[in-house]
């Protein structure tokens, strides 16, 4: 997998820019699937079977690809133990802990406005 390298430049953290590393991880992390993740895996640590259950219409799929991201970027870690069936475990690092405080402020946002905006496309639609 070819990534772009953090070597320090004021334009890799400009969201702005198309060629920036931030965009790239903002793009990545900021996926309706991914959120709900990290949301769910706010409760505590979740086996696979757990969070699939608590992320309704996540397919297996998806599942695997996301939770691999977040791994990767270092946002959840994966806890394997050597037992028969193989026993995995998932929980947020302090930094997907910190993402989490900030998706708790989207959902906070959500349900504040959700009234407002569901008026505004109803008026929109007409």
């Amino acid at each position: 997998m070819v990534t772009k390298q953090f070597a320090g430049s004021p334009d890799e953290a400009d969201l702005r820019r198309a060629d920036s590393l931030a965009r790239e991880i903002f793009s990545d992390v900021a996926n309706k699937w991914a959120l709900l993740i990290i949301e769910a895996l706010g409760e505590g640590t979740l086996r696979f079977g757990e969070l699939r259950d608590g992320v309704e219409g996540i397919s297996h799929k998806m599942l695997t690809q996301n939770l691999r991201m977040l791994e990767r970027y270092g946002l959840v870690t994966r806890t394997v133990y050597p037992v028969v069936p193989p026993r995995v475990e998932y929980t947020l690092t302090e930094p997907g802990q910190a993402l989490r405080v900030t998706i708790d402020g989207l959902c906070d946002w959500t349900h504040r406005y959700l009234g407002h905006i569901e008026a505004s496309r109803h008026r929109f639609d007409t």
